[in-house]
């Protein structure tokens, strides 16, 4: 301002000199006789007039420059104005966070993505490179660091990376930053502006995927993609085939896409699984099918194959995904199982038979074996030899007709898998089971603890809970400790829609360790008692399992036995 306003005097004052010359000249010239009086004042007249109108030319002049550089710097004004209107509305718009770096005085300002975004606030925003490193994650920051500063050193104007920027609550979020450098006239990098991309549900998607692709690929099962639509009432064509299905079907990935899964078809293919195939692929439904299929060398091979309709956002299918699986093996072990099953299923048939046969043809003889003996008994033997003899056969054979009379028992209760059950009063069962036992209980006089208030009523076969508890009374007393007092305690409760006896003794107690795998066996024994048959556990799980419930056991020698008993009440 001050150039111009000294510009302007200087302009004045050279012009008022030659005016001031020139008037001077003119009037000596050509008014010389006129009195100097006159002469000065018109003089100073036409000088003042003159340069009236030469100032006012110049000020003019000056005044409509004035006016144009006015009007160019409102414009340019109205133009930053517009531009920042519009970077903030592509800043709001693209829900960047925009960053403006200036370089060499290491200052940098942010727009409001930094609390959008990110939940900073304004307070705790840094102004220095430093706190935007410091908010980047220690894993990613030597490599942005190192490549952004490289970037700057180059002078390449336009850069780009991802990393982890951590926001204000600690998490952290995948960015992708793009920044454009500005330099000087000499080249030098000054100022930079970039925009940070909150991409972190791209990069889960991302990495969602390739989880999946890295499922696909090495999954043992074979996977292959199809076209949306079928043609010619065929199976849609492949688009996409894993290594599994190579290795399943000999085909490679490139001779088999673009052709449809028909070419799998052969002459023992199952032609209604197909039929039903296609029907679910026109209805647009899942569908699960088996049926032989052929390699690329023709040979025959099970498959499990389903067919399942991927939906794109619009409701409409975009491809069938189907999953295929060899059972060839699967097949030849159903095939060789139900060959067992039908086989054993005869067995089992033809053993009930000869059980039944057996225990028939040896009741006649038996009865009169006992018959027999029970004559011999009135018959007085002197010779005491003769009388050992027959006082063991008379033992062995009543011994063989229980044995057999057990063994009819086991036959009923596996050919009858489903007994009545009836409402049972535990109370009346464990009278009658004493009532049988009342000689033996009598004799041994074993103190007996009985609680059944919380389950008076059992739902089950009256005949076998009767059997089941007498087994169990009968080896207490039979297996009792000669050091103590036999003490028995039989409680019931029901837990939930289950009732549980407990059946406790303190009796010489089995060792589990040894015989723990064959306690509920057939005929096995773990007592040197002369009338133990190794019979009676066995037919209790019998009982137990083919009404519905479960047995188990816990014992330790000379300390006692416990039996629990679960039922569904």
């Amino acid at each position: 301002m001050k150039s111009k306003t000294l510009q302007i005097t200087l302009v004045y004052v050279i012009i008022s000199l030659i005016m001031a010359i020139l008037c001077h000249k003119i009037l000596t010239t050509y008014f010389s006789k006129i009195e100097y009086f006159y002469l000065f004042f018109v003089k100073d007249i036409l000088f003042i007039l003159a340069t009236g109108f030469i100032f006012k030319y110049i000020l003019a002049k000056n005044e409509n420059r004035n006016i144009s550089i006015f009007e160019k710097l409102k414009r340019t004004n109205e133009e930053i104005k517009e531009s920042n209107e519009k970077y903030d509305i592509v800043a709001k718009a693209t829900s960047d966070t925009i960053w403006d770096w200036k370089i060499q005085e290491d200052s940098i300002n942010w727009n409001k993505g930094i609390e959008s975004v990110f939940g900073y606030n304004p307070a705790d925003v840094g102004k220095t490179s430093k706190w935007w490193f410091d908010k980047i994650h220690p894993e990613d920051s030597i490599r942005m660091s190192i490549k952004l500063y490289s970037f700057i050193e180059q002078k390449t104007e336009k850069w780009q990376d991802q990393y982890r920027f951590r926001c204000a609550d600690g998490t952290y979020k995948y960015v992708l930053d793009r920044g454009f450098l500005l330099k000087d006239e000499n080249g030098r990098a000054i100022r930079m502006i970039g925009a940070i991309q909150d991409i972190t549900k791209q990069k889960e998607e991302e990495q969602r995927l390739k989880l999946l692709e890295t499922v696909i690929t090495q999954s043992k099962d074979s996977i292959l993609i199809t076209e949306a639509n079928s043609v010619d009432r065929r199976i849609p064509k492949i688009v996409y085939v894993n290594p599994a299905f190579s290795h399943m079907s000999g085909y490679l990935s490139h001779e088999i896409i673009g052709k449809s899964p028909n070419i799998f078809k052969g002459p023992k293919s199952d032609s209604e699984e197909l039929k039903k195939l296609l029907r679910a692929i026109k209805n647009k439904e899942e569908c699960l099918i088996e049926t032989i299929s052929y390699t690329k060398k023709k040979e025959e091979y099970w498959v499990r194959f389903s067919m399942i309709p991927i939906f794109n956002n619009e409701e409409n299918i975009s491809h069938w995904i189907s999953i295929q699986r060899d059972i060839t093996d699967e097949k030849k072990l159903e095939t060789e199982k139900e060959h067992l099953i039908r086989e054993l299923t005869q067995n089992n048939k033809d053993l009930k038979q000869f059980s039944y046969i057996t225990s028939h043809n040896l009741r006649a003889p038996l009865s009169n074996l006992i018959g027999l003996l029970n004559l011999i008994e009135d018959i007085p033997v002197e010779n005491p030899e003769l009388q050992e003899i027959l006082s063991g056969f008379t033992k062995s054979t009543h011994l063989l007709n229980e044995t057999i009379n057990d063994l009819v028992k086991v036959i009923i209760i596996k050919d009858n898998p489903s007994m009545q059950k009836e409402e049972v009063s535990l109370k009346e069962v464990f009278e009658n089971v004493f009532s049988q036992l009342s000689f033996q209980i009598e004799l041994h006089k074993p103190i007996i603890k009985l609680k059944f208030d919380r389950v008076p009523l059992l739902n089950t076969n009256k005949a076998y809970i009767e059997s089941i508890l007498l087994n169990l009374l009968t080896n207490s007393i039979k297996y009792k400790s000669e050091n103590r007092k036999l003490k028995i305690s039989i409680t019931a409760e029901q837990i939930d829609h289950k009732a549980i006896l407990t059946f406790k003794d303190n009796g010489i107690g089995i060792d589990l360790e040894r015989n723990g795998d064959k306690v509920f066996g057939l005929y096995q024994r773990f007592h040197n008692y002369p009338d133990s048959k190794g019979l009676g556990l066995y037919l209790v799980k019998s009982q137990v399992e083919t009404m519905g419930g479960t047995i188990s056991i816990e014992s330790e020698v000379n300390k006692g036995t416990t039996f629990t008993i679960t039922f569904k009440n």
